[in-house]
């Protein structure tokens, strides 16, 4: 584990550092391990992101606003947030764990980005976790079309390009940015016959992918 690289990508140095240390320790490492700020920072991450959107739509009812917190606040998008930080490098497992690829394991990942949410939280309160939190899921809230469907940008793009009887998007990777161990990914959805190219970002190409989707999922409803 190296703190001051997660430090750096988080952009919050601690105060505390065996908060930090803890929510990189599961249970199978040893007695003092993650779960307690796992509890705290699935609270805190729900009420932010409740905050966001609160904020971004204010034309929203309450139940069209828990239909998109439900898509952002899942373990797909926090485990591809995990892997865009390289958050496995830095987890602290048991042996067996590690012999079976639990640095990687969607599960494992989702619940160490909410254990470090909670770390942060109660390092340094609730604002400095809210801008951290605020920070990561930047790329997903401003792909986000509340007039989707709660399937994933990518199958509801896919689906309704289906029904139009045109040919599937393509996604290109168009560069990624920054140091090895933290970059970011950009990508290009194209659909040639609506001439329409819509670029994502993202901290890894599966979140890329699915922000670019989404823009591109915008425009092909007003046409």
């Amino acid at each position: 584990m190296n703190p001051d690289l997660l430090e750096q990508k988080l952009g919050h140095v601690f105060a505390q550092p065996e908060l930090l240390l803890r929510a990189m320790t599961h249970r199978s490492h040893g007695s003092v391990h993650n779960e307690r700020l796992e509890f705290v920072g699935d609270g805190v991450l729900n009420c932010v992101i409740a905050s966001l959107l609160y904020r971004r739509f204010p034309e929203l009812r309450e139940g069209e606003l828990s239909r998109l917190r439900a898509s952002l606040v899942r373990q797909e998008t926090l485990a591809d947030i995990g892997l865009g930080l390289a958050l496995g490098t830095h987890l602290r497992l048991g042996e067996g764990e590690v012999k079976s690829g639990g640095a990687r394991r969607p599960s494992m990942l989702a619940d160490a980005m909410e254990a470090l949410f909670g770390a942060i939280f109660i390092d340094a309160g609730f604002d400095v976790a809210a801008a951290c939190i605020e920070q990561l899921f930047a790329p997903l809230l401003a792909g986000l079309n509340p007039d989707a469907s709660s399937r994933d940008p990518k199958t509801a793009l896919q689906e309704l390009l289906q029904g139009r009887r045109l040919e599937l998007p393509k996604y290109v990777l168009c560069g990624t940015h920054g140091e090895a161990h933290a970059q970011e990914f950009e990508v290009e959805c194209q659909i040639p016959e609506l001439n329409i190219r819509c670029t994502g970002s993202g901290l890894s190409r599966r979140s890329a992918e699915q922000v670019a989707a989404s823009l591109a999922l915008q425009q092909v409803q007003i046409r």
